[in-house]
């Protein structure tokens, strides 16, 4: 999921979300994942029995957007901000002159939202990102969310001779079906890695780490001989860390590892690739590496110390530059390098990243212009829209090459330019999505590892049990992913 300013959970976290979801399905209040309070609510398209808002489909209308019908759109009010969905609202205005849009911005999107899907009446799109974000997988499961295969299906905005899903960056689909439906458009293309300043490195000489190895006998060398720590990190949400974890076990042993995770395989939290990358990441707090006191800390108040020079390296995600833009000191020029492998026999190369489609875009299929929300979708992946999201934020969208001829910073660029690096050679994962309650242990057992509070065979331990839960829990909904 960026935290507090924008969440991505992939992404990033904003407030600690934990189970806060979960149990406000399992009290009755929402939905729960099979047979839900809301499981006989209708399918896509709009309210119950009917489709909601529709035109006639034409070539220039290929969804049957009803040009009259109202529109409402609500973003998460995090690190993008709302200026992107308001500028592709005003091309929605362009279109259909007669559609009056309400636009609202939120950070609480489960509190404010849930009682209106529970009355029938959600908004017609949803950007559902925050720690305090609907549980997706149980929204599919009691029927909630519209499937996005007519907006795929359609022809792009203004990419000529291309369907919409043939404009999408690898693993934009995939990352948002469930089961064989999509219902989510992952709109940020965030890639995952180590943070750090080129210009200081340039100062000391410093050669950025491509082993785990290097990594460690680096941050020797800064402690010793400066007064400033090897690393820092966004204390108060942990997940920061697991994408390093994760990455270095992906790259020890290939994707697979993340798909059995996913996948909810027996012993899949107890991989030797993954132990291997748990004992690794450990080395850092039992050596000291971390500097004092970031375990209280916000993700904006340690990625503020690390401006400030306090601490060579944070692990982050690509919107970290536009997200600390507005301090970053002149000439610091950061950038981002690919989580470390821990052995030249590793199955990835270095370049090989983690990069996750997040920020989750859903059409409610009880919203009163379902076909309204499909387009605004359309428009969000137009070449024109897209390029406009990534100037407006500095991150990349799902639209592949929409960024093309923009340079918005050092920290764009790095991310660019070790995108290219790697190729065919990015993972994922989709249990944090899929599974909450495992996403959540996972959170707290990463915490308490960083914090030496518990060792790499207990971090196993407890993610494994919550999976096992999980796993033999009839009441839950189960996914599959498909190597390759």
């Amino acid at each position: 999921m960026r935290p507090a300013t924008l969440v991505h959970r992939s992404s990033r976290p904003d407030l600690p979300r934990r189970e806060v979801l979960r149990r406000a399905f399992a009290a009755g209040v929402l939905v729960t994942p099979v047979g839900g309070v809301l499981a006989s609510c209708a399918t896509a398209g709009g309210g119950e029995g009917g489709e909601g808002a529709k035109g006639k489909v034409s070539r220039e209308n290929p969804l049957g957007v009803d040009p009259s019908a109202p529109l409402e759109v609500v973003i998460f009010d995090g690190g993008y901000g709302e200026e992107y969905a308001k500028y592709d609202e005003n091309i929605y205005r362009q279109r259909y002159p007669e559609a009056k849009i309400e636009h609202s911005a939120i950070q609480r999107l489960q509190e404010a939202l849930q009682p209106r899907f529970v009355a029938g009446n959600p908004p017609d799109v949803i950007d559902n990102s925050g720690s305090y974000w609907m549980d997706i997988g149980a929204l599919v499961a009691d029927k909630q969310l519209t499937d996005l295969s007519e907006l795929l299906d359609a022809p792009s905005l203004d990419i000529s001779g291309k369907k919409v899903r043939e404009t999408l960056r690898g693993g934009v689909e995939e990352f948002g079906k469930y089961g064989d439906t999509s219902y989510v458009l992952d709109y940020a293309y965030n890639v995952y890695g180590l943070w750090y300043s080129s210009s200081l490195f340039r100062e000391k000489g410093w050669q950025y780490p491509r082993t785990w190895t290097e990594m460690l006998d680096l941050c020797e060398e800064i402690q010793r001989s400066t007064d400033m720590a090897a690393w820092t990190y966004q204390g108060q949400f942990p997940q920061y860390f697991h994408w390093t974890i994760l990455s270095m076990a992906a790259k020890v042993a290939g994707p697979e590892v993340l798909i059995n995770i996913d996948n909810l395989e027996p012993n899949a939290w107890k991989q030797p690739a993954l132990g291997q990358a748990v004992e690794a990441v450990y080395e850092l707090p039992r050596r000291g590496y971390i500097m004092k006191g970031s375990h209280g800390l916000s993700h904006t108040e340690a990625q503020t110390e690390w401006l400030q020079g306090k601490a060579a390296f944070i692990p982050s995600g690509s919107w970290l530059e536009s997200e600390m833009q507005d301090i970053t000191p002149d000439g610091f020029d950061m950038v981002m390098g690919p989580h470390q492998n821990i052995a030249a026999s590793d199955r990835l190369p270095f370049e090989a990243l983690l990069a996750n489609p997040g920020e989750h875009f859903i059409v409610p299929a009880r919203g009163k212009n379902a076909r309204g929300g499909l387009e605004f979708l359309r428009i969000m992946l137009s070449n024109r829209a897209a390029k406009k999201f990534s100037e407006l934020t500095g991150s990349l969208t799902a639209v592949d090459g929409s960024e093309e001829g923009l340079s918005l910073g050092s920290g764009f660029d790095s991310v660019r330019t070790a995108l290219e690096a790697a190729g065919a050679n990015t993972f994922g994962y989709r249990f944090d999505t899929w599974y909450t309650p495992l996403w959540d242990e996972m959170i707290d057992a990463t915490g308490a590892l960083i914090r030496t509070e518990i060792k790499p065979s207990d971090w196993m331990a407890r993610c494994q049990k919550k999976a096992d839960e999980i796993a033999k829990d009839d009441s839950i909904l189960k996914y599959k992913r498909q190597p390759g």
